[in-house]
């Protein structure tokens, strides 16, 4: 725990001119303010807003961001209100410390609603003010130090899971990734104890075997630089247990396939001499093609500079390098927090990240709190390809993004009458791919909208909002029409005069702001016309059966079948089946298939078993997965899996996929020798990256000597 004359030396020793009464009555404050209270951990409340401030400290940052980790969680916790810290500690701490805390005061439906909620919160908070993000970052970390103290097993997974899906990806986004390996790594030992445990156990076997994996390549990137004149600072740095498990996952390999566990850093004085260090690793080792990525010229989003490269190095060993300036290594750790070493200031300005304005714009576009946290994540977990406009401007999109994702990056008006595009002067497909470096141009009319097909192949969030947005209102239209046609010849077949403006008196009971929702909610099937006629007229004789009144919309859903509920494209009450060959998974690409006496059979995009239906283009249906529908159902997954013949093998799988709550359904082995034995393994599972991660678990065991999903 830092102590108050730590803290103010602290400061004072890279800030000379901080406010050292402001940090004294803020530290006293904090102390009096939590009193007695406890942590899980059994220490002192006040213990953990104090280590907050210390991370921040650490970061060099300024005297209101220190205050306000200080006082982050006063309001929220304790009797201190909003108006006290404002008069006490000004309006720019009292802002901070409001967008750090959580909405406590809020009455919401679900933890995940509230979630969103918290998330919408500090993201409108962190637009005008970044800061606002470091110091929950900080507070999460240190939350994340010790959430083993949590007995719960339930909430400690609650909390590694958001800290993995937002706080991390959030860290990056900001260029803080020593925050965001720490942040993930924890997150990862909690979520998927056995493959951290097993990861861990395959590096110090590595350790033991090869010894010291850094030391020899540095020396000798050391001496081949010198040699060729250009001093220069080389630092290798392990990658993360979390790290080895996601590229495990990624890339589709096991442990023993991945080359690259050590990164090398090669840091320089000027950017000169990045490009010269450069040359001298290429002329001297050979390049592995496809692995130099020049983020100096093209910087990150959120300001990452640095050269990549891979090479063939030292003692044949596949190497990985980095090529940056102090500086650039400073923001490259630090990231946003780096700034205020370089450029008082510039970093309090969070509009100058082009992401965060994107999440906004979701913000704007999302129909409730759950659909914005959906789109948030697509937006923040992607790779990124640079494009540019006809006029040379830079747009960072994921990959695998699509010149649909890059109208609605320029403007959501802008993709919303996307007529065509051109790809470096090619007229392209609104579906076609976007590569690194490609020219963009979109062009408009008036006269066109945006299709529900386009959501299929969309990946970015910005452009998935806007469109469902766009569609809503569409459909919000059409049920509207609908609703008020049903109502008219409702009252008609009641023998009663219908008039709107008596609908008014419904209202409070539809819960309803207009008359146009009392007709949306009938026309989607929400309520029913006789349900309303009754309301308005509660003379009529109780005998009347207005049950009979025509109202096709309910008999139409309930006669439709429960399979096509989880798939969209589909005429409702079609006859649906999954594929046996490649059992496809909510999250899969998925295609439809036409069967006479069949129906519909829904395959994998790539499925071996389409090869040979290939010219039968009218047999092939556009179909994707309704997620949501999709949740309700069971789902089976496929596996075929090597296994060393040793005892307990097939003891460690049952325990990996119990430990990933599946379930294995069948289980056939089809061809068995002395060394091992391979086998079809059926699991219930909930969607594609459920049976992802389940792949990844089996994949880190000893024992395991393959695992794919099965494609044919």
């Amino acid at each position: 725990m830092i102590r108050q004359y730590e803290l103010v030396e602290a400061v004072k020793a890279y800030d000379p001119d901080a406010d050292e009464d402001l940090l004294n009555r803020a530290y006293v404050f904090v102390m009096k303010a939590h009193g007695a209270q406890t942590r899980a951990s059994g220490d002192p409340y006040f213990t953990h807003p104090l280590e907050v401030a210390g991370i921040l400290v650490g970061m060099r940052l300024d005297v209101a961001t220190i205050v306000t980790a200080l006082l982050h969680d006063t309001v929220e916790d304790t009797l201190a209100t909003s108006e006290e810290i404002e008069q006490l500690f000004g309006k720019e701490v009292s802002f901070l410390v409001d967008g750090v805390t959580k909405l406590s005061q809020i009455q919401l439906q679900s933890d995940k609603t509230k979630q969103a909620e918290n998330f919408r919160k500090l993201l409108v908070a962190m637009s005008s003010d970044i800061r606002v993000l470091l110091v929950k970052l900080a507070d999460r970390l240190h939350n994340m130090r010790t959430l083993h103290y949590i007995k719960n097993e339930e909430k400690r997974k609650r909390i590694a899971l958001e800290t993995s899906e937002i706080y991390a990806p959030l860290a990056e986004r900001i260029g803080m990734h020593e925050v965001k390996d720490e942040l993930q790594d924890v997150a990862f030992g909690i979520l998927h104890p056995d493959a951290r445990e097993s990861i861990v156990q395959r590096l110090d076997y590595l350790h033991e075997q090869s010894g010291d994996l850094t030391t020899p390549v540095i020396d000798e990137l050391h001496e081949v630089l010198n040699e060729n004149g250009l001093a220069a600072i080389v630092a290798g740095r392990e990658k993360t247990p979390c790290s080895i498990w996601r590229k495990m996952k990624k890339k589709n390999v096991t442990f023993e396939q991945i080359s690259d566990i050590v990164a090398f850093r090669i840091i320089v004085d000027t950017v000169q001499q990045c490009y010269r260090a450069l040359g001298i690793l290429h002329s001297t080792y050979p390049v592995i093609a496809q692995r130099f990525k020049d983020y100096i010229s093209t910087p990150k989003e959120n300001g990452y500079q640095s050269l990549h490269t891979a090479v063939i190095g030292p003692n044949q060993q596949r190497v990985e390098v980095q090529i940056r300036t102090k500086e650039m290594d400073e923001i490259a750790e630090m990231g946003v927090a780096a700034h205020w070493q370089y450029k008082q200031g510039t970093a309090h300005d969070g509009h100058q990240y082009r992401w965060l304005r994107d999440l906004l714009d979701i913000l704007d576009t999302a129909e409730d709190p759950e659909d914005f946290l959906e789109h948030t994540k697509l937006e923040m977990f992607q790779d990124q390809v640079f494009c540019f406009t006809p006029d040379g401007d830079l747009i960072t999109l994921p990959r695998g993004a699509t010149t649909i994702d890059f109208a609605y990056a320029v403007h959501s008006d802008v993709g919303n009458h996307c007529s065509g595009v051109k790809v470096n002067g090619r007229i392209m497909p609104l579906r076609t791919e976007i590569e690194n470096g490609d020219q963009v141009e979109v062009m408009t009319s008036k006269s066109q909208f945006p299709s529900p097909s386009w959501e299929r192949f969309v990946v970015t969030g910005k452009a998935r909002s806007s469109i469902r947005r766009y569609i809503r209102q569409q459909k919000r239209q059409q049920f509207i029409k609908l609703g008020k046609s049903l109502i008219q010849k409702g009252f008609k077949e009641s023998k009663l005069n219908f008039e709107e403006k008596a609908l008014e008196k419904a209202l409070d009971e539809f819960q309803a702001r207009n008359i146009e929702d009392i007709y949306a909610q009938i026309g989607e099937g929400l309520r029913t016309v006789p349900v309303l006629i009754r309301f308005l007229h509660p003379e009529l004789p109780h005998e009347l059966d207005l049950e009979q009144l025509s109202d096709g919309r309910e008999r139409a859903i309930s006669g439709s079948k429960e399979e096509a509920l989880a798939i969209s494209g589909l005429i409702p009450g079609m006859a649906v089946h999954y594929a046996g060959c490649c059992h496809p998974l909510p999250g899969d690409k998925i295609i439809g298939i036409v069967t006479t006496g069949r129906g519909v059979t829904i395959h994998t995009q790539e499925c071996d078993s389409l090869n040979p239906l290939m010219d039968e283009p009218e047999r092939w249906i556009d179909v994707a997965w309704n997620l949501k529908a999709a949740e309700s159902q069971q789902h089976i997954g496929r596996l075929r899996v090597t296994l060393s013949n040793q005892p307990g093998a097939i003891a460690a799988i049952t325990a990996a996929v119990a430990k990933e709550n599946a379930n294995i359904t069948n289980l056939k082995i089809d061809h068995r020798s002395h060394d091992y034995y391979e086998f079809w393994m059926d699991l219930d599972v909930k969607d594609a990256e459920h049976l992802n991660s389940i792949v990844a678990s089996l994949r880190s065991l000893k024992k395991v000597l393959e695992v794919n999903r099965a494609k044919s």
